[in-house]
């Protein structure tokens, strides 16, 4: 499998993907979201030697005629394109199931019509809802806490049921909670960064007791490549986890610590999920994942924040520090 489709290449971890990609040999076919300014998402920020190599598809994964014309020609998809943001899936759902559950069918749907030899969709720890048992491996059962996670959940269902109805290679990609370099404000860490390098005292943040397990994104992304580069993966559902937790009270001052220890933290009412959707712990297994394939966290914790830190003092006009990215 040498040709591959990312569809989601223009997005935080899909363009970490793309070039990890190129880096092992891959001819990579880019599926970015359409718009009218001709922008490629974090693609545009690749070198200009290293973007030359790349085939950007523009269009929608919503539309199954653009999404089939993109994977023609294709031995392999990497599906990550989706709508990600939990706040914003409270106020527009409607959105997150055209994207995320009739997206991924588009994909699955092209694939069994063209003979894609493998398929990789992209799940989300989301899936699993605050922890019942720990470390969370692939057979805890699945809660729907926000409309986001529900879509996930639908989208994983779908794949699963083309594996088993049509025999579609398919594996089920299950990165637990993955920071580094590119990543939105939408997210905690970048979140925190940002308003530090913005010379912020007082770092506004939501819920502090809840637990996450941080993957670095050079580590999720060589996740990708295991599974696909492994036999033994078709037909499974794989979590890419650290397997270590840490809350984001701890999150917050371990970065605050590194950057501006005069600084402090402040619960922002506005940034509280609504009580019974909070994912209050998620600490996956990566005990799968290992009996697979060969893949190997190659990132501490502190390194990763270190990189991502350095990246974002010099990536700060990306961000806007003064007002709550949902």
């Amino acid at each position: 499998m040498k040709k591959v489709l990312v569809t989601g290449a223009d997005g935080f971890i899909g363009s970490h993907l793309t070039e990890s990609l190129l880096e092992k040999g891959y001819e990579v076919r880019a599926f970015a979201y359409y718009n009218s300014f001709n922008r490629w998402g974090w693609l545009d920020s690749l070198p200009a030697e290293k973007l030359r190599e790349i085939e950007v598809f523009t269009g929608d994964i919503r539309d199954p005629n653009g999404v089939r014309e993109a994977m023609e020609g294709m031995e392999g998809v990497f599906h990550l394109a989706a709508l990600i943001a939990i706040p914003f899936s409270y106020h527009s759902p409607d959105s997150y199931v055209d994207t995320n559950i009739k997206g991924t069918l588009n994909v699955l749907q092209a694939a069994r019509q063209l003979g894609t030899e493998r398929i990789l969709v992209t799940s989300t720890s989301e899936v699993y809802g605050t922890a019942q048992y720990v470390p969370i491996d692939e057979k805890h059962p699945y809660q729907g806490q926000s409309p986001y996670s529900a879509t996930k959940i639908g989208a994983d269902r779908l794949a699963e049921s083309f594996y088993r109805s049509f025999q579609l290679p398919v594996s089920i990609v299950r990165p637990f909670n993955t920071y580094g370099p590119r990543q939105s404000a939408r997210a905690v860490i970048p979140t925190i960064i940002s308003q530090l390098l913005a010379g912020k005292e007082e770092i506004r943040l939501g819920a502090l007791t809840p637990t996450r397990d941080f993957n670095y994104v050079k580590d999720t992304a060589a996740g990708f490549l295991a599974v696909a580069e492994s036999d033994k993966t078709v037909g499974e559902e794989i979590n890419i986890a650290a397997q270590q937790e840490i809350s984001i009270g701890g999150l917050a001052e371990e970065i605050i610590s590194q950057i501006n220890p005069n600084a402090r933290i402040v619960c922002d009412g506005q940034r509280l999920r609504p009580e019974k959707s909070e994912v209050n712990r998620l600490l996956g297994s990566n005990r799968k994942i290992k009996e697979l394939t060969a893949w190997e966290q190659q990132y501490s914790f502190a390194q990763g924040i270190a990189e991502t830190i350095a990246w974002m003092r010099g990536n700060m006009d990306a961000y806007k520090a003064d007002i709550y990215n949902v």
